[in-house]
């Protein structure tokens, strides 16, 4: 997978070994061996760990998500934190999605909207698999025109509400081929073909 920028892409998780730091950076080696990932359970395709949304917004949204997996496939979770603890929010995300399994495996097709109020912080990150039908770009997009007016107002649950909404329109619209693209369908002669 790759790292891109508002729409970054879910890292695999690499395994580090001391032996694979040169010997003059122990120090460096013992700080990636022990970067730990962020301390958040997976509750379900919300997680309000800021406490921001109410039970009918939460539920609206679940069903939401839950209609798009059914249509499209694509995993998709709204996260809420109160704040990162320091770390950077591209990182943030990742560890969540890489930790939580956010994606088919085989397909890296998850995506992740996280926002941490306290640090005023929004982020979409997408897996690789999605990075040709909702790039950078889409992500970026979003944010500026639908999440930051309402953020810029204080309205955190509205925040959310717009951010999600907005991409599960546009993940709605995924043409056939954009979806058989992600599953590693060929195009030959004008017509697709699903992998063997």
């Amino acid at each position: 997978m790759k790292c891109g920028g508002a729409g970054t892409a879910f890292l695999a998780l690499l395994a580090f070994s001391a032996s694979a730091c040169s010997p003059a950076e122990p120090e460096k080696a013992q700080t990636l061996l022990q970067k730990p990932a962020p301390k958040l359970a997976l509750a379900g395709r919300v997680t309000d760990a800021a406490g921001i949304l109410d039970a009918d917004l939460e539920a609206r949204l679940t069903a939401r998500l839950a209609a798009l997996e059914r249509r499209n496939r694509i995993q998709f979770v709204v996260v809420t934190v109160p704040d990162l603890g320091g770390a950077d929010i591209a990182d943030f995300t990742r560890d969540l999605g890489n930790a939580w399994g956010i994606g088919r495996k085989g397909f890296d097709d998850g995506v992740i909207l996280l926002v941490a109020p306290h640090d005023r912080r929004v982020r979409i990150a997408t897996g690789h698999g999605l990075e040709t039908s909702l790039t950078d770009a889409d992500a970026r997009d979003i944010i500026e025109t639908k999440m930051l007016p309402t953020y810029r107002r204080g309205e955190l649950a509205e925040v959310t509400e717009a951010g999600a909404s907005a991409l599960i329109d546009r993940l709605h619209r995924l043409t056939d081929f954009d979806r058989c693209r992600a599953e590693g369908c060929t195009h030959t002669s004008g017509f697709l073909h699903a992998p063997d």
